[in-house]
């Protein structure tokens, strides 16, 4: 069974990827990331630059909107609210995890 290449690349999160590399690693179009950097989604490391690249954590971000399109035919301004609303709620779940953290150090629980 081939191996997709999407499957076995290895980021770090200081690399950056650039607008093609994005949309391939994703399953999206240029155009697409570019709906989702217009849209507020994602933002480039400089959107000054001609040429847009962006952080390795945005492959994931992308990939997430890709299964989001695919599994429920969201347009563009829903796909980047969806992906606005889940990035806050996992900043939430962290936060909360850490206060538990916090408090169970202080309880001694």
């Amino acid at each position: 069974m081939p191996t997709d290449l999407r499957d076995v690349l290895w980021l770090s999160q200081s690399q950056t990827v650039s607008i093609a590399e994005l949309a391939a690693l994703a399953g999206l179009t240029e155009a697409e990331v570019r709906d989702l950097v217009d849209n507020g989604a994602v933002a480039p490391v400089n959107p000054q630059d001609a040429s847009w690249t962006f952080s390795a954590d945005c492959v994931v971000t992308m990939r997430r909107a890709s299964r989001l399109r695919n599994d429920l035919e969201l347009d563009p301004h829903a796909l980047a609210l969806a992906l606005t609303l889940l990035e806050q709620i996992h900043a939430l779940e962290s936060e909360l995890s850490q206060l538990r953290a916090r408090q169970a150090a202080v309880t001694g629980l």
